[in-house]
């Protein structure tokens, strides 16, 4: 076995200490998932990624972007083009991360009409009188 496949049998999402929940933190937290999600079609440039996640500000998306990239999901290729820009693309590692966050967000549009529903029961279910 390798020294690879010997430190995947340890890993543990549930272990604070363990690497993967930082990743899966992440890819998965409120704007790494659609940063992924939003690269998942093309490379973007920065202000075509902010766009596409609408109410992320540039600290955020830049910080996002640093640890997706940090992780190894998203690469970051500037370009000698004039004017100058930076685009960011899915990794080989990354790709299949963002299909993945892809299908939760397609599963979560399957879901949605019985979730409304559920939420406006449980909404009138706890208004005083009801």
């Amino acid at each position: 076995m390798t020294k690879a496949t010997d430190l995947a049998r340890e890993m543990n999402v549930f272990d604070p200490g363990c690497t993967s929940r930082a990743v899966l933190e992440h890819a998965t937290g409120r704007w790494g998932s659609l940063v992924l999600a939003s690269l998942v079609d093309r490379p973007l440039r920065f202000a075509e990624v902010r766009r596409a996640v609408t109410g992320i500000g540039d600290r955020m998306l830049s910080q996002t972007l640093q640890r997706l990239e940090a992780d190894g999901l998203v690469s970051r290729t500037e370009r000698s083009t004039i004017p100058p820009h930076v685009e960011y693309a899915l990794t080989d590692l990354g790709r299949p991360i963002a299909e993945r966050v892809c299908d939760l967000i397609e599963a979560i549009y399957r879901q949605l009409p019985g979730i409304v529903a559920h939420q406006r029961s449980a909404d009138e279910a706890s208004r005083p009188g009801a």
